[in-house]
């Protein structure tokens, strides 16, 4: 008999809700919730991913233990945390706290347990040599947040559903469903925004699919969106378009920005980003002309070297032209779970540059290092070097640049632990693997997700299967290593009672002293209790404006012009030089029924034609004499790789792309399905550790310069 329960998908930000049916121990049918208020019976692909998640044969149910020959072998619960915690310990008492490198992966924002007691205890070990998936796409954004409105947490997203000109540079929602801005279905948004009269613009090296949706795309040359921006931002001053509005008086610096981008005319701005003058002034005007307005960047501007700049001339229009923290335009949530409050307790504030990495100077932020930084720390001797890892729900061997250097160095570790269902690229180094429950075994809030929301909201989602007694709970693992790692032996079974039984009660508290909680007074009076009672979420209604009151800058102001972006833009502008003509470089590519790399194991997402392919344009083809399905060969400073052609005039001229995730080809790996039929090959085998955003430390993946040959030809030549 078929039974029927109402569920979150986590395998994407958009966190549509879904309904699972199962029969006794098997999920049989995934669908759409039809009553969920964000999704509203929308799904993608990926869901699907959620029933083989759980069910997939190489899926780890059984911790796994190194043995001396380097072979692993399951082992009880027990004696996995027992050599974990021995191995861990020993590093941190001979080496100290910092010899111990910790990465947490993206999908610790789409679990629960992860974002309470793991991030918890990644605090706990008070280790500097920490860092995330964050450095790898979005610090740039952070960095900002901190600047402008003084906490790395308020990223502003636009209120996509009321805005009347949606300008989108460096992102796919239709394909992310939202990035940094949860919003199930966009294409549905999309196409609304056009047919209540407004307009889509898209800004791209590629005709995303979102810009097949646009009214208008715009080539753009990768790296070189700051420099389109200042040209929309200098028509703006210069025609008198700029209209801060209510905020006008909490400005600081607006004098400072308008000096800057007049120095950037569009003539200017065009002949580095490739996008005409005449359109950089005709956007300029339209944008500043709207009725409601919202710019909105992601992925493609936050990894390139001018990353940072990108995000905050992007934000500085927004201020500008009077779109900031009004509707229809780039707003603040109102989660019901202060998820601000939450990294504030967590002391995820206002840190930036309190200290460095030891081998190339980059700057910590919010308590990380940039993870570009890692493979230094662990090859270079001396003191504080990371001699131990613990990786939690991350696999860098793909997803940092230059992954085959990190990966020899993970090698060379003297003791890593990985919290991970897979014997992945990553994992297939530790010593100890410790597996947590699949999604469907485990209970969802969206403690970070809800914050980048595009309409407020709440849902609680219990288990749709129970835990079996030999698994574990992400939030018991990482309970269970904090009580070895950090609580002196006498005080633990003390310590053990102290804690919460999982992340309920911490949601509840959250809930009940949220904004639209019990102990506020709200009409909503949200509690862990009033969502049991609505299983399908509660509607908590659109974006409503929140400043000045939810900054937490000096005197609630927002700083439109810090004075290191400025700085950073002056040195872009004093030094341009023009692009080699001839040259090649790489991006990456988002595709539908990809995250990363945690769904290559699926058949029903894998299946069809390969995905992993180099898209070039048909005059860079012509130029090498190469065509579509050739395999060639992809190479740059730090290493090459061969994939097939896929010519198509959807990429700009002088720009290739490859997407991530791929490159299932390790030895070691239980990954049966990814690498029969999706094996495809690491874009980070050819991305450069060294080139990154100049002020956050964030990985500069697009931009990479390559050269491009047929592989038998290049195999013949070596």
């Amino acid at each position: 008999m078929r039974s029927r329960h109402v569920a979150t998908c986590t395998l994407c930000e958009a966190a549509c809700g879904i309904i699972v049916e199962t029969e006794g121990d098997r999920a049989v049918a995934v669908r759409g919730d039809d009553d969920d208020p964000q999704s509203r019976g929308y799904i993608c692909p990926k869901a699907v991913g959620m029933a083989d998640l759980h069910h997939d044969p190489d899926r780890l149910r059984a911790p796994l233990v190194r043995e001396g020959g380097g072979a692993f072998r399951e082992a009880s619960w027990g004696e996995a945390f027992e050599r974990a915690i021995a191995g861990l310990s020993a590093v941190r008492r001979r080496h100290g706290r910092d010899a111990l490198g910790i990465y947490y992966g993206n999908p610790t924002a789409h679990n629960l347990g992860l974002l309470t007691f793991g991030l918890a205890l990644a605090r706990g070990l008070r280790s500097k040599n920490t860092s995330s998936a964050s450095s790898t796409d979005q610090l740039p954004q952070m960095l900002v947040a901190l600047e402008m409105f003084g906490h790395v947490a308020l990223m502003p997203v636009p209120d996509v559903d009321r805005t009347d000109y949606f300008l989108v540079l460096g992102a796919n929602p239709a394909v992310s469903n939202g990035s940094v801005m949860t919003a199930p279905d966009m294409r549905r948004r999309l196409r609304a925004v056009r047919e209540r009269g407004g307009k889509v613009v898209v800004v791209d090296p590629r005709r995303t699919e979102t810009a097949e949706l646009a009214d208008e795309h715009f080539f753009v040359r990768p790296g070189a969106d700051a420099w389109l921006l200042l040209g929309l931002l200098h028509v703006v001053f210069d025609e008198r378009l700029a209209a801060p509005g209510r905020l006008a008086d909490r400005l600081e610096g607006l004098a400072e920005l308008e000096a800057l981008a007049r120095r950037v005319p569009p003539a200017l701005a065009a002949e580095h980003s490739g996008v005409p003058a005449a359109d950089i002034a005709r956007l300029a005007r339209e944008f500043a002309g709207a009725r409601r307005a919202a710019c909105y960047g992601r992925v493609g501007l936050c990894t390139q070297e001018n990353g940072t700049l990108a995000w905050w001339l992007a934000q500085a229009l927004n201020v500008v032209t009077g779109r900031l923290d009004e509707p229809g335009g780039a707003m603040f949530t109102t989660p019901a779970v202060d998820f601000v409050a939450a990294l504030r307790a967590l002391g995820v504030s206002r840190g930036f540059g309190r200290w460095s990495s030891r081998v190339r100077g980059l700057p910590e932020l919010a308590g990380e290092l940039p993870v570009a930084s890692l493979a230094d720390e662990i090859e270079t001797p001396g003191r504080g070097q990371v001699r131990a890892m613990l990786t939690m729900a991350g696999n860098p061997a793909l997803s940092a640049p230059n992954g085959a250097r990190l990966e020899r160095a993970f090698g060379s570790l003297e003791f890593m632990v990985s919290i991970d269902a897979y014997l992945n690229e990553t994992t297939r180094h530790a010593h100890v693997i410790l597996p947590p429950t699949s999604p469907l075994a485990r209970s969802h809030y969206d403690v970070a997700l809800n914050a980048f929301a595009v309409r407020n909201q709440a849902k609680y989602a219990p288990p749709v299967f129970p835990r079996l007694e030999a698994e574990r709970h992400d939030w018991e693992i990482c309970a269970e290593l904090a009580l070895g790692l950090l609580v002196p032996a006498p005080l633990r079974p003390l310590a053990r009672r102290l804690l919460p039984r999982g992340p309920e009660p911490i949601v509840d508290f959250g809930l009940r002293f949220g904004p639209h909680g019990a102990f506020r007074r709200s009409p909503h009076a949200l509690s862990l209790r009033k969502l049991r009672e609505a299983p399908h979420g509660v509607d908590l209604g659109p974006l409503e404006p929140r400043l000045p009151g939810l900054l937490f800058t000096q005197g609630k102001r927002v700083f439109v012009a810090p004075p290191p972006f400025v700085r950073e833009a002056a040195r872009l502008v004093g030094e341009a030089r023009p692009r080699a003509a001839g040259e090649l470089v790489l991006i990456g590519r988002r595709q539908l029924r990809n995250n990363n790399s945690w769904l290559h194991n699926s058949h029903k997402l894998v299946k069809g034609p390969r995905r992993c392919t180099l898209l070039m344009h048909p005059d860079d083809a012509r130029a090498r004499g190469l065509e579509s399905g050739l395999d060639v060969r992809v190479r740059s400073r730090t290493g090459e790789v061969v994939v097939p052609l896929e010519v198509s005039d959807e990429i700009m001229p002088g720009v290739v792309s490859l997407p991530h995730g791929f490159g299932h080809t390790r030895e070691g790996t239980r990954l049966s399905v990814a690498r029969a039929e999706a094996a495809g090959a690491s874009v980070n085998d050819v991305t450069d550790e060294t080139k990154l955003d100049r002020l956050s430390g964030n990985a500069g993946f697009n931009g990479v310069p390559v050269e491009v040959r047929a592989a038998a030809e290049a195999a013949a030549a070596q």
